[in-house]
């Protein structure tokens, strides 16, 4: 019944440098759920991480062999191009512009549909991660949805701004919705933050540089601007924009800018990101 195959799982045993032009590449999907292209920086024991795109007008459903409900929480952050994120079962949507999230926990159908005039490229999350069990092997124990739906009709006649949508699925995130910290040296804005996975930015001024910190779970940096510097352990580098860099659990690591501009960085940390 399925052609469906674990993508690769690439894990590090130590802090390690993940650049944009070498991490592994793999394809997801078959013909009736979509293609889409993966860059897969790291799917650990603790943390999934990749980032996934789609040409202009590209999209992702689901098929019998690829289906998208996993027992996972999911952070979706759009790096390039126009994501809509649909919830086949309900008819939610959202749309999410570069800079913005989309936040959904487990057992959340969802498709997603490229509107831009750029290649989509969308940094996902996730966590527990699939070497846990929680991706496609799960996905295929799902009750098949057989129809999807793409409207709400719920607010025809009752659309009255802000829309208040208790019972969604999605959480859209914007800068604004970021709850700040400075207690690190320099400013991290946490996006969401369960008991599997949290996620946020970091934003270091020109000369700035964090103290030394650790989380109980392994985090995963990917590096959106500037020159950022870091250092876990005894493994120190420094990332362009694309560059990735592992921190296993309880590594004491900092981050720094190099140059005369700003870097910022998102980053996911799975399980716990209380200190370690």
């Amino acid at each position: 019944m399925t052609g469906y195959k674990p993508s690769p799982r690439p894990s590090f045993d130590a802090p390690t440098v993940l650049r944009a032009d070498e991490v592994v590449r793999h394809t997801w999907g078959d013909p009736d759920a979509g293609l889409v292209e993966d860059w897969i920086y790291v799917s650990s024991q603790l943390i999934h991480t990749i980032v996934f795109g789609t040409p202009p007008g590209g999209k992702f459903t689901h098929s019998e062999s690829f289906r998208t409900i996993f027992a996972a929480d999911e952070l979706l952050y759009v790096l390039q191009g126009t994501l809509v994120l649909a919830n086949p079962a309900t008819g939610e949507i959202v749309r999410a512009e570069p800079g913005e999230s989309v936040f959904f926990r487990r057992d959340t159908w969802h498709h997603g549909f490229s509107y831009g005039d750029e290649p989509l490229r969308v940094l996902e999350f996730f966590a527990p991660p699939p070497a846990t069990g929680t991706s496609g092997a799960y996905a295929l124990q799902q009750p098949y949805l057989e129809v999807s739906t793409y409207a709400d009709d719920a607010v025809l006649g009752a659309l009255v701004p802000p829309r208040k949508s208790p019972g969604g699925s999605f959480t859209l995130l914007r800068h604004a919705d970021a709850v700040q910290r400075l207690d690190t040296g320099i400013l991290v804005s946490l996006l969401a933050s369960t008991e599997h996975l949290t996620v946020g930015t970091l934003t270091v001024p020109v000369g700035g540089e964090s103290v030394v910190e650790s989380h109980g779970g392994e985090e995963l940096l990917y590096t959106l601007r500037g020159s950022l510097h870091v250092k876990a352990g005894e493994v120190e580098a420094t990332l362009a924009p694309g560059d990735g860099f592992l921190v296993p659990a309880g590594t004491p690591h900092s981050y720094s800018a190099r140059g005369d501009a700003v870097a910022e960085a998102i980053f996911g940390v799975a399980p716990s990101y209380a200190p370690g």
